[in-house]
């Protein structure tokens, strides 16, 4: 402006507006004078206003030139280049009365460059007003139309498909008669078809105003710098559900102005105030009442607008819940429904990234910064206008549903039919159906019936997914017949291991192919022709065997394939399935959680007698080739083994080993399966349940299972008592005790082993679920309750004797004292009350029991005392003896010290049994002397060393086999001690050995125990 008032002005204002951006540009600068005035073209160039006193004119060579996107089909208002003849046309602006100065803001060069006219508004806008008006008037079609210029073909094809989105022309271009509606209203077609829609839907008042708003510009106003003052004004206006609704709200605004009786200069300041344009506002209740009198020489009913007190509008005290809710809700489905017949092109789905909207024919826009709507809540939008300008922005927003696109779209929607399938519940085959409009996905996923859809297919779904495998839910003697049947051949393929015995699916299909006429595909409609047809031919359904059986299955027998297994008495159903890879494959067998300890292992080893024969001959088959070369031919050698072993107590391995060995008089390693799996179908798979038989777990480790559920079938088991339990006895109260006791709890017969329970100071009889753990739990319960009957005898033993505290000394740094001093009372009370003697089960044979205890105690005590004194005191020699041990034999003394420990450790004397507890200062000594000789000789330590950690560590790994299968003898266990004589015979002869032993002997007995 300081410029502006010299007389060098257009020179100097020349670099200032090339600085500045369009928009700045696009401001007026007036010098303040009366003589001189410069403007920018831009603002009066392109109308026929010729402003007295403007001498110079800037041109910036651009221009917003409203074009229409025949592939985007959007509204574009972007900045252009101007063409030749506009800019002329803008030079001229400036010297209509004196001369005058065009300052242009580009080159010569770029303007000679530049188009010679303006491409005419026919190329640039929509062409469905231009055909619509054509047909109507019977002029031709319009590709034939001798235009000046003429529209491209695509321009053309893009308006008759706007027209046929809209319901005005046909596929076959010919004008409908909702077309010669639209055609008699003089607005863009989409409006009017937004009016018929309104008349349809019972709002045509509403979509009036609204019609007509979208016909000229925005009444309201929002200057640049009052941008803040204008929205907060407009809010009252605002609706956050759409921008449509703003129009009514402006309405009504107008209206209650015009009802004070305003003066028009107190109506302009009132608008003002509330930054409303009231020249707008008049164009806007212009065209609407051009609109209204057109529609009623129509003869259409035109009703006035409800007053806003008397709607119910969503955001309302009135209407936030109830009829007045109910009543606005419909209201706004049934306004937006008109308004999108319109607009069925202008809508959006919100994407997950951003904010943007993924609009119809793979457009993507956004809403406009003005829009009102809650964009948070506003998944599915539609808008008024979709125009291009920095981005592409949906102006006029609002929320609307899919349901009322799909509604409004009827037949042009896309509907796309999968998974086809039987549905047993509601009886008829049905598809997911998927609904889209222009690319865009309303509904993802339907179920519709699919008989309508395609009865051929849907049939032959009916046939094969509902008839044939007997999933059809029709209650009918035919149909039980037909799923037992084939429930029974399909067990023979589970139980023969073979899938060649049924016949096809195809073949069950096609029987009831021929049977059922065509058309049918639902079960209502299965079952109206089944009653007419049967009463002619009552087993017409009925399947065959000769039906559904290629051949025979073979030998499958009820002996060779068992239905069930006895258990403890009771009868545990078995099911064969025959699917490789499927954690079920082979024979399931289901075991109540009260029963799982009492299952044996060893029976489950020999699955039924149908399977067992594969599982020989893979035992045979994964045989060192050297062992299994001599089993031919392997047939034969499986019939005699199964023969011979029939009914065997042993697991099939150790059997077939032993068996072995007779055969070829030769031995055959105990470890020679060791790393084999067999395949899963070669062992049971264990299915345990609850009382209500709820799969509790599965597997083929009946170990590992009574590892996880052992103590929890126990306490199921006991939880069945019969009444037999107590607990608190400090006396023998009980009566007899059976060694077992059988009972039938919840239909099921069980078998428990009644048992004295240690329980501390006092013992309990419990039902027990083995025998073996009966036996071990009642001998401890009858040494705790000898104990209580005899407390004054075994207080004494408590007090020890009166050396004890130097043999405890000697023993200290392996075992603490009080551990030393329970475990030496615990093996006297062992060896003194019950020792050998058969556990008593009744009173009498408890009393004679403890009276033998008595008589027995003195001596056990002495004995007791004078070997711990023995053990001790060579134990402190050997420590002594290993301790001053010179350097270079710290090594050696380590494995010395190892040996020891494993004769004296904690609990030593309860562990290790009486028997072989005298043997112990023995073995010490032995020890001793070993390490007295290993200086004299070391390579001859070193070669009987080896033997004996050989001997050692096969024992260690086949009591740990043994004990896998709970098959860990008492002579098993027993053999380390023929080691530790070994070890005496080796290192220390002058001790004697109670018997011979050497390596051979000891591979003698070896053999005997592990064959």
């Amino acid at each position: 402006r300081r410029h502006a008032t010299s007389r060098r002005m257009p020179l100097e204002i020349l670099p200032l507006f090339a600085r500045l951006s369009v928009n700045e540009q696009q401001r007026v600068f007036e010098t303040g004078g009366s003589t001189r005035r410069v403007v920018l073209a831009t603002n009066v160039a392109e109308t026929s206003l010729t402003v007295p006193g403007i001498r110079f004119v800037i041109d910036p060579g651009l221009a917003r030139v409203n074009r229409y996107s025949v592939k985007n089909k959007v509204q574009l208002l972007q900045i252009e280049k101007i063409s030749q003849a506009a800019a002329n046309q803008r030079a001229g602006r400036c010297g209509r009365i004196a001369a005058g100065v065009c300052m242009r803001l580009y080159s010569e060069e770029d303007f000679g460059k530049r188009p010679a006219y303006t491409d005419p508004e026919i190329l640039r806008s929509s062409l469905a007003a231009v055909i619509l008006r054509m047909a109507s008037l019977r002029i031709g079609d319009v590709a034939d139309f001798p235009f000046l210029e003429a529209p491209s073909p695509r321009a053309v094809a893009d308006g008759y498909q706007l027209l046929q989105e809209l319901g005005a022309v046909t596929t076959g271009r010919e004008l409908t008669p909702l077309g010669r509606e639209l055609a008699k209203l003089p607005l863009d077609p989409r409006v009017g078809r937004m009016i018929l829609a309104g008349r349809d839907e019972g709002v045509l008042a509403e979509v009036l105003i609204i019609a007509a708003a979208l016909s000229v510009p925005d009444p309201r106003e929002r200057p640049l710098e009052r941008q803040g003052a204008a929205d907060q004004a407009h809010h009252r206006f605002k609706d956050d559900r759409s921008d449509f609704l703003s129009f009514i709200h402006l309405w009504d605004f107008f209206n209650d102005a015009l009802a004070l009786g305003l003066s028009h200069r107190k109506l302009v300041d009132h608008c003002r105030a509330n930054f409303v344009s009231t020249l707008r506002v008049r164009e806007w209740r212009d065209i609407h009442n051009q609109v209204v009198e057109i529609l009623r020489e129509a003869g259409w009913t035109v009703p006035a607008l409800t007053p806003a007190k008397e709607r119910a509008e969503p955001g309302q005290t009135g209407a936030k819940s109830g009829p007045a809710k109910a009543a606005a809700d419909a209201r706004f489905e049934r306004i937006h429904r008109a308004l999108l017949t319109g607009l069925l092109g202008n809508i959006g789905c919100r994407t997950e990234e951003d904010e943007s909207y993924q609009g119809a024919r793979g457009i993507r826009f956004y809403l406009h910064p003005g829009s009102g709507i809650n964009k948070k809540g506003a998944k599915w939008v539609m808008v008024g206008e979709l125009a291009d300008t920095t981005r592409l922005y949906g102006r006029c927003a609002a929320r609307i549903e899919p349901e009322w696109i799909e509604r409004v779209a009827g037949e042009r929607v896309e509907r796309t039919y999968f998974e086809p399938h039987w549905d047993k519940a509601r009886g008829e085959v049905i598809a997911s159906e998927r609904v889209a409009l222009y690319g865009l996905t309303l509904v993802p996923r339907r179920r519709v019936s699919f008989g309508a859809i395609d009865p051929v297919l849907a049939r032959a779904l009916f046939l094969r997914e509902g008839l044939a495998p007997g999933e059809h839910g029709i209650a009918a003697p035919f149909a039980a017949h037909n799923k037992q049947l084939l429930a029974d051949i399909a067990e023979l393929e589970h139980k023969a291991r073979r899938q060649d015995v049924l016949v096809d699916e195809e073949d069950v299909v096609a029987f009831f192919d021929a049977l059922v006429p065509a058309g049918v595909s639902t079960r209502a409609g299965f079952e109206h022709w089944r009653v007419e047809a049967e009463q002619a031919a009552p087993r017409l359904l009925y399947l065959t065997r000769e039906d559904l059986m290629r051949h025979h299955a073979g030998q499958v027998t009820e002996e060779q394939f068992p239905e069930t297994l006895p258990v403890a008495g009771n009868a545990l159903p078995l099911r064969y399935r025959f699917e490789p890879g499927h954690s079920e494959d082979g024979v399931t067998l289901t075991v109540p959680l009260a029963l799982l300890n009492q299952v044996d292992e060893a029976r489950l080893d020999w699955l039924v007698p149908g399977m067992v024969r594969e599982k020989v001959q893979w035992l045979l088959k994964a045989l060192p080739k050297a062992l299994r070369n001599r089993e031919t031919p392997l047939t034969a050698v499986v019939t005699d083994f199964l023969i011979a072993c029939d009914r065997s107590p042993q697991a099939i391995a150790p059997a077939l080993r032993e068996s072995l060995i007779a055969r070829w008089k030769m031995q055959v390693p105990a470890a020679v399966w060791d790393g084999a799996a067999p395949p899963p179908h070669l062992l049971v798979n264990l299915r345990v349940v609850d009382a209500a038989g709820k799969e509790l777990g599965t597997g083929r480790d009946l170990r590992a299972l009574k590892v996880q559920f052992g103590e929890a079938a126990q306490l199921t088991f006991a939880a069945s008592d019969p009444g037999i339990e107590r607990t608190g006895l400090k006396a023998w109260e009980s009566g007899e005790l059976p060694v077992s006791l059988s009972f039938i709890r919840d239909g099921r017969r069980l078998t428990g082993y009644p048992a004295l329970v240690d329980a501390g100071d006092t013992v309990a009889v419990r039902l027990l679920d083995t025998a073996d753990a009966a036996q071990r739990a009642h001998r401890q319960g009858v040494l705790r309750l000898l104990r209580i009957a005899l407390k004054e005898q075994v207080r004494q033993l408590e007090k020890g004797w009166p050396n004890f505290n130097a043999v405890a000394l000697q023993l200290r740094g392996r075992i603490a004292p009080e551990r030393l001093l329970a475990d030496w009372i615990e093996a006297i009370c062992d060896r003194a009350f019950i020792g050998d003697d058969p556990l008593p089960r009744d009173a009498a044979q408890f009393d004679a029991q403890k009276q033998r205890a008595r008589t027995r105690l003195p001596a056990v005590r002495d004995g007791a005392q004078r070997l711990l004194t023995d053990i001790a005191a060579d134990y402190a020699q050997l420590g002594a003896a290993l301790a001053n041990a010179a350097p270079p034999l710290q090594k050696k003394v380590r494995a010395f010290e190892a040996h020891r420990d494993r004769l004296v450790f904690p609990g030593f004397l309860q562990e290790l049994g009486w028997d072989h507890l005298g043997q112990l200062p023995r073995y010490l000594k032995g020890i001793q002397r070993r390490f007295q000789k290993y200086p004299e000789n070391p390579e001859r330590d070193g070669r009987h060393g080896a033997a004996i950690d050989t001997w050692m560590q096969r024992w260690t790994e086949q009591l740990a086999r043994a004990a896998k299968t709970e098959q860990a003898a008492p002579e098993l266990r027993d053999f380390r001690w023929w080691i530790e004589e070994l070890a005496i015979a080796l290192f220390a002869q002058e001790l004697k050995t109670p018997f011979p032993v050497s390596q051979k002997r000891l591979e003698k007995r070896w053999s005997e125990l592990t064959r």
